[in-house]
């Protein structure tokens, strides 16, 4: 008999963010100081816009 209950759940998106928190997780933890945003958007893989000329 299949039992309703046993179901295997994977989601990309949610697996993809615990990854990139436990890695902020672990470099926030092996800093001596805050992060800064430009360490932490390197952790992330944010990529820096372009400044437009103001």
């Amino acid at each position: 008999m299949h039992d309703q209950f046993d179901v295997t759940l994977e989601d990309a998106d949610l697996l993809g963010e615990v990854e990139l928190t436990t890695s902020l997780i672990i470099a926030a933890s092996e800093a001596e100081d805050h992060l800064s945003a430009d360490e932490i958007d390197q952790i992330l893989g944010v990529a820096e816009e372009p400044r437009s000329a103001s």
